[in-house]
């Protein structure tokens, strides 16, 4: 029975790449709870530390410091997330350049999020008109390496699939080396937006976005702002557990493993960890697909 926890071939870093997103914590909390997880989780050699950049550009400030810090408090590169809400290409430019000069190589780009209740994301009349337009600007300021998004169950604004297919290959065109894909919930819909997205000729890095369910309301929440189904058995699994921590701990790791490993099986060798800030299930699952930590 153990058998089946172990690796027949221990997999080791140069074969399964792994990279965790963190999010600044709120106006006068503490980041010390952020730095211990990124601290613990960076002795798995990740490809990246990255952060993320709130609706608006609202976490600017403390994006950017956070950053900062993880460059120098952890050895493993860091990516900054930026968007192009609400800000100018001169505004966006100076947040790019001043994440080089504080040792951030890589940027994950976005488009972004409008700030609640605006209506809608609308284009700054000086800004970047999106995130392939956002891809080309950064590319002039410097050799950043960058990652953008994609969304196996399709964007929530997308007219339809293929629009959102082609919104991704102009991404990768304009310069993007990686795509990191939204959250999900059973290993079949990332393996069929693989082959949808090989099959539209976007030749790029698909990795698929691992969200550890540890709050079945709050993960509901987050999907249906981005357009992620919940199978019911997934809410049916988590049902009556709130009170029992755990044994939710438990069934998240337990849960979040199965599909780690079936998508590993499908020659899957990258993931990103979305922590919510906190290490035990990413630690945990990273443990279990072979990673090894120093």
């Amino acid at each position: 029975m153990l058998s089946e926890f172990r690796e027949k071939a221990p997999v080791g870093a140069e074969e399964l790449s792994v990279s965790f997103e963190f999010f600044p914590p709120r106006e006068g909390l503490s980041a010390e709870p952020l730095m211990n997880a990124a601290q613990l989780l960076s002795q798995s050699h990740p490809a990246f530390l990255s952060v993320t950049y709130g609706a608006g550009g609202s976490t600017r400030e403390r994006t950017i410091e956070i950053a900062k810090e993880l460059v120098h408090k952890t050895n493993s590169p860091i990516a900054g997330h930026l968007t192009c809400v609400g800000a100018s290409r001169e505004e966006v430019d100076a947040v790019a350049r001043t994440y080089w000069e504080n040792g951030v190589r890589h940027i994950v780009a976005l488009r972004g999020d409008a700030p609640e209740g605006s209506g809608g994301f609308v284009p700054h009349p000086e800004g970047y008109r999106n995130a392939a337009d956002l891809v080309r600007g950064l590319k002039n300021i410097a050799p950043f390496e960058i990652s953008v998004a994609a969304y196996p169950e399709v964007h929530p604004e997308a007219v339809s699939a293929e629009a959102d297919l082609d919104n991704l290959k102009a991404k990768v065109d304009a310069g993007a080396t990686r795509a990191i894909t939204q959250f999900f919930f059973e290993p079949e819909t990332f393996l069929r937006f693989r082959d949808r997205v090989a099959a539209h000729g976007i030749n790029v890095d698909l990795v698929p976005g691992i969200l550890p369910v540890g709050n079945i309301a709050q993960a509901m929440k987050f999907a249906k702002a981005c357009g992620t189904k919940v199978p019911a058995w997934l809410q049916d699994l988590f049902e009556g557990l709130d009170d029992h921590p755990r044994a939710r701990s438990l069934v998240t790791t337990t849960v979040a493993s199965a599909m780690c490993k079936m998508l590993k099986k499908s020659d899957v060798k990258s993931f990103h960890f979305y922590t919510l800030n906190r290490s035990e299930a990413s630690f945990a699952l990273c443990r279990l697909l072979g990673c090894r930590f120093y």
